[in-house]
């Protein structure tokens, strides 16, 4: 299927979608949230597919919502992108793939709300990451507010969308907003070296471990231990390899 602001790419178990107007630095339009999500609805029903990876193409991640297109449209247009928006975030926090955000390159307000939401995040150490709200007097309603202060503390979140200072990739990794941070050109291959960490393992596994790892993050301590005990997931893919395991020792 031909996609106007987003390209899609499939390569075995992984799936990877690149963010596709770096003439306009990847600025987030109602066109590429809708192509976005309708890939993740479909994505979510597929067993065959292990990780999504989603990328920008040229020099940003993406620059954050794209508001000039909203200056002459009907206030359902914005609505429906906000709604598409969130649609996105729970896919990403729930879909049984892992999902990886590929941040080569800028990540500012809309953008870093929806990075936010991935499992995994590596960026370049030459990418800017900002919350830029409020030099812009735009309200947060993709979570920014919620989830970047469970990732980076309190105070730091509040600084971070206070100042609307950007940070780099380096310094993004140095708090926890993401996980690593690595120079720009080394940024494919250490994709692909947490790819072939990722893909070595069971996908059954990976999608329990993801849903138990969601549901503590908005439970208690206690009803999160409780849920683990008692969850059942579907462990088959690797039973061939276990029985094996299990006769060599």
């Amino acid at each position: 299927m031909d996609y106007q602001h987003i390209r899609f790419e499939r390569q075995d178990k992984v799936a990877w979608i690149t963010l596709y107007r770096p003439e306009k630095m990847n600025a987030l339009t109602d066109i590429m949230i809708a192509e976005w999500r309708q890939v993740l609805d479909q994505l979510a029903e597929d067993e065959s597919c292990s990780v999504v990876v989603v990328k920008g193409e040229g020099r940003a991640w993406s620059a954050g919502v794209d508001l000039s297109i909203f200056q002459h449209s009907k206030v359902e247009r914005g609505f429906e992108m906000w709604e598409d928006g969130m649609k996105i975030m729970h896919h990403l926090e729930h879909m049984p793939q892992v999902t990886i955000a590929m941040l080569n390159g800028h990540c500012f307000t809309g953008a870093m709300e929806l990075m936010l939401a991935f499992d995994l995040v590596l960026a370049a150490d030459e990418a800017k990451i900002g919350d830029t709200h409020a030099k812009w007097g735009i309200a947060p309603k993709w979570g920014m507010t919620q989830r970047l202060q469970k990732l980076v503390g309190l105070r730091k979140a509040k600084e971070l969308s206070f100042t609307a200072q950007p940070i780099s990739g380096q310094e993004a990794a140095r708090i926890g907003l993401v996980n690593a941070s690595v120079p720009a050109a080394e940024l494919p291959a250490a994709v692909d070296q947490l790819l072939a960490g990722i893909l070595q393992n069971s996908s059954q596994a990976l999608a329990g471990i993801k849903h138990v790892y969601q549901y503590g993050a908005a439970h208690t301590l206690d009803e999160g231990l409780k849920y683990e005990i008692d969850y059942q997931m579907k462990l088959t893919d690797k039973a061939d390899e276990l029985k094996n395991f299990k006769k060599n020792i």
